[in-house]
């Protein structure tokens, strides 16, 4: 990687501003994929990267935002991951919704640094984790809110599966999803819908009906 520092790149390759659906939260957003993404392979000196996630606030957890905003009883004094947290968006509006505390858990190291610029921003403060924490039991958390997460098939699974795992410990888990291929067709309890306006750099349609789902124990 060149000298750039993440933080720096991010700062450098997004634009402050806020998304219809949430005026509340400001975040660091690319205005432009295809620019980004390049930048981002030219700094890491690699190709065939997967997208730049951090940098654009997905129709999952836009909804799952919004309805933690909406809702803030769902997090409100309670201990809560922000799961593939992107752009800690999930994250922030949990903290602002009242939650005692919470983590943002992403293995993307410029994900880590929007997330920290993201919660300046809104003037929160939240944890950001570098861990891959599937798999593993989540001690003292009571929420866990994630947002597009089964948008290919073996992350879908092996994600799914362990968040069932954690719902049936008695943690609450919410999943925000616009109709992924992915999403598990039972074992689910709707609680919203919001229709999300959406980029056609990044989705084939300009909104999208998003759903947020409260994973059952037992699908």
């Amino acid at each position: 990687m060149n000298n750039v520092s993440p933080q720096d790149f991010v700062s450098d390759n997004t634009t402050l501003t806020t998304t219809p659906l949430l005026p509340e939260i400001q975040l660091h957003l690319a205005t432009e994929v295809t620019p980004l993404w390049q930048a981002t392979e030219e700094t890491l000196a690699a190709t065939n990267l997967p997208p730049p996630y951090w940098a654009f606030a997905w129709p999952g957890g836009q909804a799952v935002a919004r309805l933690v905003l909406d809702r803030p009883e769902l997090v409100a004094g309670r201990s809560v991951l922000d799961f593939a947290a992107g752009t800690g968006l999930v994250g922030i509006a949990a903290m602002k919704a009242g939650a005692a505390r919470v983590q943002c858990c992403d293995i993307d190291r410029f994900s880590l640094a929007a997330i920290a610029l993201n919660a300046e921003a809104n003037g929160v403060d939240l944890k950001a984790v570098s861990a891959d924490l599937v798999d593993r039991p989540l001690p003292g958390i009571d929420v866990v809110l994630a947002g597009d997460v089964c948008y290919e098939k073996p992350m879908a699974d092996r994600v799914t599966a362990w968040l069932r795992e954690i719902a049936a410990t008695g943690t609450l888990v919410l999943l925000g999803d616009p109709g992924r291929a992915y999403f598990p067709a039972g074992g689910v309890e709707r609680l919203a819908t919001y229709t999300v306006p959406t980029s056609l750099e990044l989705e084939d349609r300009e909104a999208r009906e998003t759903t947020i789902w409260r994973l059952l124990p037992n699908g």
